[in-house]
């Protein structure tokens, strides 16, 4: 299992990502796909 909590990622003053939380089980596949593909 893989989770994450309240992951926040900043570039300078650009927040890419905020508070995310998510939880991969064992045997499950997880892609995270963004606007360039």
């Amino acid at each position: 299992m893989i989770r994450l909590t309240e992951v926040t990622k900043r570039f300078g003053a650009i927040t890419a990502v905020d508070r995310l939380s998510l939880q991969v089980e064992q045997g499950e596949i997880f892609g995270l796909v963004g606007p360039d593909g």
